[in-house]
């Protein structure tokens, strides 16, 4: 997600993307771990998410 579309959520909303991306790096991490994954920089881009989301949740508390 792009900070833009991340500035524009409900704290309910971020909170709720915050939780699927938290689930989907997991599992991405556990696929990588048993064979390598396709697109490794997936798992990159998932933690930055995750931080952009945190961030934005922490600001609009």
């Amino acid at each position: 997600m792009k900070k833009a579309d991340i500035k524009n959520l409900s704290a309910g909303d971020i909170q709720a993307q915050l939780t699927e991306a938290k689930a989907q790096y997991s599992k991405l991490k556990l696929a990588h771990a048993i064979s390598p994954v396709e697109n490794p920089i997936q798992i990159r881009d998932l933690r930055k998410t995750i931080a952009r989301l945190n961030t934005e949740l922490t600001n609009k508390q």
